[in-house]
């Protein structure tokens, strides 16, 4: 028997599992153009599963997911050693049986993150549920917005303790342990955002994430919302309302980021209103500049000393991390978001601002 024969005839599981993989990846590829399926799949296996993977994971302290790739990631270490060793040693075929076998793992592992997540971007979303539309802005429109999120900021930045330089100081235990009942403000007018309540994960690995340019992720097969907990707090309130807009189905990252302002600002606990307000001045202000400069500039100049004294210690924080990996990291996810259709990319974080100006203009006249 030839050596590939004998290889084949050896791993016959692994190749059935690798084909397997392949077929379900293209069912789904298949099946996403079809807007009944995925409107069923995830109201009825895809969320009902996360909210259950997130019941079993809820009780203990760290992240599941995060403990999960970690040995994962040991595990197929200690085995490429392994591997590297026996063909070392007269058996060159180990090398390609474990990456077989790691291809088998890392094929059904996608579609996972297709079956529990991906789905979501071809079902119906946040906006359309909600029934709102987002026009087209103008820059005055935008500017109005922008300054009436800048007098909320105003409002709100007393409301917080603040350190002896000025910046936000609440702690992240006290944030991570205030999230009972954060949607609580808008299930009324949105029933479809009611959900469970899950605590938020610390990540242990957040200076990695810090390094990657992110702030937290929810893992879709374990239903946790993982959180940086290295970067300034200050966001920390409204990123936990936007990670807990995925668990509530909320795939698109502009949509979850409106939602997450919204929730936030809904909750009436002063952290999460502050941070929520600040947020979305952030983004509008961040789109102002690009129509208006000069506006832009004359509205950061009406913000207190406080709020401004946040946002230089959050810059500041992020400039230190830019380099290769953080462009590593932002052009992976640029490129998932794009995968599943989302032309913008990592720009839909920015998309937002179209749903804020259309919420909260009519309150501006």
């Amino acid at each position: 028997m030839s050596g590939v024969k004998a290889f084949l005839t050896a791993h016959r599981a692994a190749l059935a599992g690798l084909a397997g993989a392949l077929a379900a990846l293209a069912l789904f590829w298949l099946a996403r153009s079809h807007r009944a399926a995925m409107d069923w799949w995830v109201e009825a296996v895809s969320i009902p599963l996360k909210r259950g993977l997130g019941a079993l994971c809820d009780p203990l302290p760290f992240s599941v997911c995060e403990a999960g790739a970690t040995l994962l990631i040991l595990g197929a270490l200690g085995l490429l050693g392994r591997a590297v060793w026996r063909a070392a040693h007269g058996q060159p075929a180990a090398l390609g049986a474990f990456g077989l076998h790691l291809a088998v793992l890392l094929l059904w592992g996608y579609w996972g993150v297709c079956a529990l997540w991906g789905t979501q971007y071809y079902a119906a979303g946040f906006a359309e549920k909600a029934g709102l539309e987002a026009a087209p802005v103008s820059a005055a429109q935008l500017e109005a917005v922008t300054r009436y999120f800048g007098r909320q900021v105003t409002a709100w930045a007393d409301a917080v303790p603040r350190d002896g330089e000025g910046r936000f100081a609440v702690s992240r235990e006290d944030i991570m342990g205030d999230t009972a009942g954060l949607y609580d403000g808008l299930t009324g007018r949105w029933a479809f955002l009611e959900g469970p309540d899950r605590r938020a994960k610390p990540a242990l690995y957040s200076k990695l994430m810090s390094a990657w340019g992110f702030t937290g992720y929810l893992c879709p097969l374990t239903g946790e919302s993982t959180l940086n907990v290295d970067c300034p707090e200050v966001f920390l309130p409204v990123t936990i309302a936007h990670e807990y807009a995925h668990q509530r189905g909320v795939a698109a990252e502009q949509e979850a980021n409106f939602v997450g302002i919204l929730a936030s600002i809904a909750s009436g606990r002063p952290a999460y209103v502050y941070s929520g307000w600040l947020y979305g001045y952030q983004h509008l202000s961040n789109a102002l500049y690009r129509a208006d400069p000069e506006a832009a500039s004359a509205c950061m100049a009406e913000l207190p000393a406080a709020a401004r004294a946040d946002f230089v210690y959050n810059n500041a924080y992020w400039a230190s991390w830019e380099g290769p990996i953080r462009e590593v990291g932002e052009t992976v996810y640029d490129n998932f978001l794009r995968s599943y259709g989302q032309e913008l990319g990592m720009q839909s974080y920015g998309a937002c601002v179209d749903l804020l100006v259309a919420e909260f203009l009519p309150l501006t006249l």
